[in-house]
């Protein structure tokens, strides 16, 4: 069967919607022509930071611009990359001369896209330096040329370096900052059902009742194989296993665990996950300093789960820690998110 969505002219869709979340959220402006988003009272004497990417995954990335995270963000139209053209124009819209910090997950169109606005900016005396998301285990496939895909730790990454950015890091410590976190950090997601696009009404694949799309991507992509369909706590340990070995994580050593619904998946599930995850985690004395649940980088109306886990030490769990003010994250400083 497929899937209705609230929608006027397709055409106008992205737009219609960028338009509400300023309606909705006055702090936060947008641009139409070249498209892109921006916090209405512009931060000075920071670097800015600037990512984006295909709509489809909000709150990622508009959802995350305010004090503490993004200054701008520039939505392509749904799973696809933003041009080079907004990227450009944003880039110069935020920068409020100490250059500007391209937060970019890995996927072929946003990698070349932000690269060629880099390359403008630098042609126009603007600093620019990028931080490659590449979290998702799923692709970690040895001989790739693509690498791995950028996922949920893009938003551990503008958390962390917006905060860092907040306090007046320069340019290429946030660069350095930002790769730290992205090698730390690790996603991998299931899937229960497939997304729909809204241009088509067609699921992205057919999934048996009795099965679980494991490895799932957030563009709809089927995953890396199939497993069976099981208990919520079976299901959570295929995640889980091999994000630990991957990280080589180790009896005490803390971590930063995000539980990230995939679009559809209700509160009441997410937080039976997140149990899950620290039981598990607790049968191998892992410490979780942190917890983050929520659907805050999704695929649509997908219905399923991804787990990052990030190694987290004391400096970065200051950084995470740190205030921060958006439509999507807010906190104070002495706010525990355990």
């Amino acid at each position: 069967m497929s899937r209705r969505y609230f929608i006027n002219d397709p055409d106008e869709f992205v737009l219609e919607a960028a338009e509400g979340l300023t309606l909705a959220h006055p702090g936060i402006a947008w641009q139409r022509e070249p498209f892109f988003l921006y916090r209405r009272t512009p931060a000075s004497g920071k670097v800015a930071l600037l990512s984006g990417g295909g709509t489809g995954h909000e709150p990622l990335h508009a959802g995350f611009i305010g004090p503490g995270m993004l200054d701008g963000a520039v939505p392509g139209a749904v799973f696809a990359s933003p041009t080079a053209f907004q990227i450009s124009a944003a880039t110069r819209h935020v920068n409020a001369g100490r250059g500007v910090l391209h937060i970019v997950k890995n996927y072929t169109g946003d990698v070349l896209n932000f690269s060629i606005a880099a390359e403008i900016a630098a042609d126009e005396g603007i600093p620019v330096a990028r931080v490659l998301v590449d979290d998702d285990l799923a692709t970690d496939i040895a001989g790739s040329r693509t690498g791995r895909r950028g996922t949920a730790a893009t938003l551990v990454v503008e958390k962390i370096c917006g905060a860092a950015a907040e306090a007046g890091a320069d340019l290429p410590a946030l660069a350095r900052l930002g790769q730290e976190v992205v090698a730390r950090t690790r996603s991998m997601a299931l899937s229960l059902d497939a997304c729909t696009h809204p241009g088509t009404g067609a699921k992205s694949f057919d999934l048996p009742a009795d099965q679980v799309e494991f490895g799932v991507g957030i563009h709809g992509e089927r995953g890396r194989g199939r497993i069976a369909f099981d208990r919520a706590d079976a299901l959570l340990a295929q995640l889980v296993d091999p994000l630990v070995r991957a990280l080589e994580l180790q009896p005490g050593s803390p971590v930063l665990a995000v539980v990230n619904g995939l679009g559809a998946t209700h509160p009441t599930e997410l937080y039976l996950l997140t149990r899950c995850l620290h039981r598990q985690l607790g049968e191998r004395h892992i410490p979780v300093a942190r917890t983050l649940t929520g659907s805050y980088v999704t695929a649509l109306d997908m219905t399923g789960v991804s787990i990052t886990l990030s190694r987290i030490d004391e400096p970065l769990l200051r950084w995470w820690d740190a205030p921060v003010d958006t439509p999507a994250l807010r906190w104070q400083e002495d706010a525990h998110h355990a």
